[in-house]
C-alpha cells in the first residue's frame, strides 16, 4: 500500500485558484477527503479533489457580464450592475483618498446629486467618482475587446476629464505623461519610453493563448510598475483587470478598505524590486508587519494571489446572492 502524500494549504489553494482562507474552510468543514490537522497545520493529500462549490443560479447559463449588459442597458436598480458600479467606485477611489463616504458614492449614483453633508467635500472627488461610473460602463461595453493602447488611453481620459488635474498645462488627460513620476517613492518608467513599455506589455500579454487569473494579476503588477500616467493608474489598472476577468470568464474582484493596505504594500513591493534583483538579499526581518498579507509578487505569488482570490470569494458570495452563475 503506497504511502499517502501531502501537501501544503497554499500548494492546494494554487492547485485550485481559490484563496488559502477558502481550502482552510473547506478543511475545517469536513469537505476536502483526507485532510490531517497537525496542530494548527492541516496537510492535505496531493490526490485531493477540490470541493464543489454549488452556486445558487439560474437555470440560464448567463455569465456575469450578460448580467451587467442587460442591468445596464435597463438601468436596473438594486441589481448587481447597481452593486457594483457603487462598490468598485468607491473602492478605488478610496485608495487613492477620496474622502467620500459609501454612502454619499450611492447617493451620486442614484440621485446624481451628493445630498446634505456636514463636511466640506473635494469637487474632484465629485468630478472622479462620476467619471468612474462612466470608465465602468466602457469596460462593460468594450470587455470582450482586445486590451489596446486607445482603449487604455480612453479610460484615463474618461475619468481625469473636467478634473483640476486637466487644466494643468503639463497634464496629458488621455495620454501617457510628460514628466517622470514616482509612486511611493520609487521611480517609474521615464516618459520618454513609457509607450515602448505599454506596447511590449501589451504585445506580450495578448499573445498568450489563454488568459488565466495571474496573468491578470501579472499584467496589473507591471503596467503600475511602468505609471504610465501622470496620475490616475491605480484605477485604471483595476478598472484594466477587472475587464479581463469578465472577458476571460473569471470572476472579477474588489479590493475593499479590508484589503487595501495590504493591496498597496504588496504592489509597492513589487514595484521596488526589479527583476533581476537577488531575492536572498530581502531577508524576512526587513517586511514591516503591514506587509504580511501580501509580499513582493516577483518573490511570492501566493501572498498577492491570495488577497485577491480573498477579494474574489467576497464576490463569489455576492453572485451567489444574485444568483448568477460562475466557474
Amino acid at each position: 500500500m503506497s504511502k499517502v502524500k501531502y501537501i501544503s494549504v497554499e500548494e492546494a489553494a494554487h492547485n485550485w485558484q481559490i484563496s488559502e482562507r477558502s481550502v482552510r474552510n473547506y478543511c475545517a468543514q469536513g469537505r476536502v477527503e483526507g485532510a490531517l490537522l497537525e496542530g494548527k497545520t492541516w496537510k492535505i493529500p496531493t490526490t485531493a479533489q477540490k470541493p464543489y462549490r454549488k452556486p445558487r443560479h439560474s437555470d440560464a447559463k448567463e455569465t456575469l457580464l450578460a448580467f451587467l449588459k442587460r442591468e445596464k442597458e435597463a438601468r436596473l436598480k438594486g441589481g448587481i450592475y447597481h452593486k457594483i458600479q457603487i462598490d468598485l467606485t468607491y473602492n478605488s477611489n478610496h485608495i487613492e483618498g477620496s474622502k467620500l463616504t459609501h454612502d454619499q458614492t450611492r447617493y451620486i449614483f442614484e440621485t446624481k446629486t451628493l445630498g446634505i453633508t456636514k463636511n466640506a467635500v473635494k469637487v474632484d472627488d465629485i468630478v472622479e467618482t462620476v467619471n468612474h461610473f462612466r470608465c465602468i460602463d466602457l469596460i462593460i461595453e468594450g470587455a470582450h475587446t482586445k486590451l489596446t493602447e486607445s482603449f487604455i488611453k480612453q479610460l484615463h481620459f474618461i475619468l481625469k476629464s473636467g478634473t483640476t488635474d486637466s487644466q494643468k498645462t503639463w497634464f496629458k488627460v488621455g495620454d501617457y505623461k510628460m514628466l517622470e513620476n514616482e509612486v511611493g517613492g520609487v521611480e517609474t518608467t521615464k516618459p520618454v519610453e513609457v509607450a515602448g513599455a505599454v506596447k511590449a506589455l501589451l504585445k506580450e500579454y495578448n499573445s498568450k493563448s489563454k488568459i488565466m487569473f495571474d496573468d491578470i494579476l501579472d499584467f496589473h503588477v507591471r503596467f503600475e510598475s511602468i505609471h504610465p500616467f501622470q496620475d490616475g493608474n491605480g484605477r485604471v489598472g483595476r478598472l484594466i483587470m477587472f475587464k479581463e476577468c469578465l472577458k476571460h470568464n473569471i470572476v472579477p474582484f474588489i479590493i475593499t478598505e479590508e484589503l487595501k493596505m495590504f493591496y498597496n504594500a504588496g504592489l509597492m513591493m513589487a514595484i521596488k524590486s526589479p527583476a533581476n534583483e537577488d531575492v536572498k538579499a530581502l531577508s524576512e526581518a526587513s517586511l514591516d508587519a503591514s506587509y504580511k498579507g501580501i509580499a513582493n509578487w516577483k518573490i511570492e505569488r501566493g501572498f498577492l494571489r491570495d488577497t485577491c482570490l480573498s477579494a474574489q470569494d467576497e464576490m463569489k458570495a455576492t453572485l451567489d446572492y444574485f444568483e448568477i452563475r460562475y466557474y
